[in-house]
């Protein structure tokens, strides 16, 4: 169901800011999310007819979509599920989150092969039904923010609709640099480039990311790029797009109040019975390949085995929430993360110490209860465009905790300075990174804990989505 009247603000994204469940008695039950993109668009304010496109994820979704019951702001639009199959596990996921972070096994994968042209023939149907939405729903010269890299073809779709309308799209990720991003099909990455490139502003998280992607457009489209300004400039085929950096940091005020609810403190009251007088090394991830949680591991084990000090003096904390487990990888590194731990505790275990306590169900009121707890934390992704979990504990740490983080995590541009920095690569390195923070100084710990908190909260989410807005709307 479309806007009743045309609206002069649109987002699109895959997932939406509500979703259904259908009840037992058939009837339908909405929840409505959180996040960045909610609360920038919140802000903003109600006397801007806005309207957020996204795809019916859920058999609730699709029923709401069918039977015209969602909210009037949002406009789910009902994807042939095969097709959104193809599109998300396919290509979203299966590739071009896969290019952009660096994780294909490259002796056997990827193979562009038939059943991936099928693939990308429906990422393609996938991105059209977005820009058509959006196309409709616009009011004549509205501005439009299109999210991520599910929907990299439909700023150039929507222009060819609606060459009148001021198009951005913002990349979560990061981008590859060009030698990698070439793994691509010749054809599939220069659509790719040229889709974002429909924008007028295209924006992401570092600039590092910022220049990748340009290098992208000089090497495979043989784009002109201007570097001379705060950011780069692309220009293709008559069009400029201009590039924006926007890191987005974490929302202090809802973190801190979150984490002091009940059922945070009784979760924490576990936790410390549990670790007893023994220090911590927390970590809360997905099980996304990216993230190197079983490296983590085998440096944990390394700092166990080569530094015996720490013998039933540490407990590692490790939430790692299943993700994507429709994909084989992604079922395979799970087990993987399973089994790594099981080895540490049957290895270096007590009947009194279990050094890995690893849960793999998700429960956010435990993460927060870790987070306060945390003497040091872990983030050491392969690849992040961001990472928000290394802004978040900072900010929830009671008593000051020490960040030990990768270098390829975009937040490492904003946090390195008061981290311990680690290749995520070298677990001997990543364990005496571990070390390191474990034996900080209690004030220094807790002064670079304040420093990285403050680093962590100079960009709340609403006014890293205002920001984006005002300078495309500019």
């Amino acid at each position: 169901m479309v806007n009743a009247s045309p609206a002069r603000i649109l987002l699109a994204s895959n997932r939406g800011p509500v979703s259904y469940t259908v009840e037992d008695d058939g009837t339908l039950t909405p929840r409505r999310g959180g996040g960045g993109l909610v609360s920038g668009l919140s802000a903003i304010g109600d006397e801007i007819e806005s309207v957020w496109v996204c795809a019916a994820l859920t058999e609730g979704d699709r029923a709401a979509t069918r039977q015209g019951v969602t909210d009037p702001s949002v406009r789910m639009l009902d994807i042939d599920p095969g097709t959104f199959a193809r599109a998300y596990n396919g290509v979203a996921n299966s590739t071009l989150w896969f290019v952009h972070h660096l994780i294909y096994n490259t002796p056997t994968t990827p193979v562009f092969g038939a059943s991936f042209r099928r693939e990308w023939a429906s990422y393609q149907a996938y991105n059209t039904a977005f820009a058509e939405a959006l196309a409709e729903a616009a009011a004549p010269g509205a501005t439009v923010l299109v999210q991520d890299y599910h929907l990299s073809l439909t700023p150039r779709l929507l222009r060819e609709l609606r060459p009148d309308l001021r198009i951005g799209h913002f990349s979560h990720t990061p981008w590859a640099p060009p030698d990698y991003y070439r793994l691509l099909p010749d054809d599939v990455a220069a659509e790719v480039l040229t889709g974002i490139l429909g924008a007028d502003r295209a924006g992401f998280l570092t600039r590092r990311w910022a220049d990748a992607f340009a290098d992208c457009c000089e090497h495979v489209l043989g784009a002109e790029v201007d570097r001379s300004g705060d950011a780069p400039v692309v220009t293709h085929q008559g069009r400029t797009t201009h590039l924006g950096v926007h890191p987005l940091g974490a929302d202090g005020d809802f973190l801190r109040e979150r984490a002091h609810r009940p059922d945070v403190d009784a979760r924490l009251a576990a936790l410390r019975e549990a670790v007893g007088d023994r220090r911590t090394v927390v970590r809360v991830d997905r099980t996304e390949l990216s993230k190197n949680i079983v490296r983590g591991l085998h440096a944990y084990r390394h700092l166990l085995r080569t530094r015996p000090e720490w013998l039933d003096r540490v407990v590692h904390i490790a939430f790692a929430y299943p993700s994507r487990h429709d994909l084989p990888e992604y079922r395979e590194y799970t087990a993987s993360v399973l089994r790594t731990a099981q080895e540490i505790n049957d290895e270096l275990g007590t009947p009194t110490w279990q050094p890995v306590m690893l849960h793999v169900d998700d429960d956010f009121p435990r993460s927060l209860a870790a987070y306060r707890l945390a003497d040091v934390a872990l983030v050491n992704p392969i690849r992040d465009g961001m990472n928000l979990v290394a802004k978040e504990i900072p900010v929830v740490s009671d008593d000051g905790c020490a960040l030990v983080l990768s270098r390829e995590a975009g937040a490492f541009a904003e946090l390195g300075e008061d981290a311990v920095t680690v290749n995520p690569y070298d677990v001997i390195e990543t364990a005496e990174a571990l070390h390191t923070a474990l034996t900080m100084d209690r004030d220094e710990r807790a002064a670079r804990c304040k420093r990285l908190a403050e680093a962590a909260t100079a960009v709340p989410p609403s006014t890293w989505f205002l920001d984006q807005y005002r300078a495309l709307s500019s």
